[in-house]
């Protein structure tokens, strides 16, 4: 019986970690000029860089704004927010991992929860 119970803890140990395991940077959202993106609308001296392809939360806590990418260039991708082009980090450090269903594309530098709600996991 004890050997049984053990089994199971150790098959739910092994789904649940694998569940929360981390993901590489091939998994992140490929973004392109001319896509509408939602991105955070602080403005360029915050740090959470978060960008998204539905409307929701950035890692501050404010909504995310309206955009359209005007280009992108290496790791970066440019929009214009407010009346001034910023950059918007596209190499994450943390990203939405809801799975291939998700199509929400939240991507930031802070963790937080991506736009479909669930908490982003970090981006090895």
């Amino acid at each position: 019986m004890k050997r049984k119970m053990a089994f199971a803890v150790a098959a739910v140990v092994l789904i649940l970690g694998l569940s929360l395991a981390a993901f590489a940077d091939k998994d992140l959202p490929v973004f392109k000029a001319g896509e509408t993106v939602y991105v955070c609308g602080c403005g360029a001296g915050c740090d959470c860089y978060t960008m998204a392809r539905k409307p929701g939360t950035c890692s501050c806590n404010k909504p995310l704004v309206k955009a359209t990418i005007n280009k992108v260039e290496g790791d970066k991708a440019f929009v214009t927010v407010s009346g001034k082009e910023q950059a918007f980090i596209t190499k994450a450090k943390y990203a939405c991992a809801c799975g291939a269903a998700c199509d929400c594309g939240t991507i930031s530098q802070k963790p937080g929860n991506c736009g479909c709600g669930k908490p982003m996991k970090k981006v090895e």
